[in-house]
């Protein structure tokens, strides 16, 4: 059996987390690890060596773009795939920008399972 990918979500809303985690961890292929506070999930990316990072980008203490560029800097993490998760973009949004905040994927919420899952694969894949 294959591997299960390491997934670190970063949204300060808890509820976001939780489903999350949860949707991913059904499928059996992901271990989730999940922080609403932006330092957290920063030290959280170094010691739990995720995959991908699914980062949310308004957040009060130090947004998503914030948190993406100290990830970005430090040798650590710097390889860290990241994709946004955003309420500030439409879907349709996403298909006019080609999916992409500052160079990174993003996903706008609200997101199905099904999505969230496809949109993760994808990332992970290439």
């Amino acid at each position: 059996m294959a591997e299960k990918k390491r997934i670190l979500v970063i949204d300060d809303e808890e509820e976001i987390c939780q489903f999350t985690k949860s949707v991913l961890e059904k499928t059996g292929r992901f271990e989730v690890n999940y922080t609403t506070k932006s330092q957290e999930g920063i030290a959280l990316a170094k010691s739990f060596h995720p995959d991908l990072v699914l980062l949310d980008v308004f957040m009060p203490e130090m947004d998503g773009g914030d948190v993406a560029a100290a990830l970005a800097q430090d040798k650590a993490t710097k390889d860290i795939r990241i994709v946004f998760l955003t309420a500030l973009a439409l879907k349709s949004e996403v298909e006019e920008s080609a999916g992409e905040i500052a160079g990174h994927p993003f996903i706008a919420k609200p997101v199905t399972s099904d999505e969230l899952i496809t949109r993760i694969d994808l990332q992970l894949r290439k």
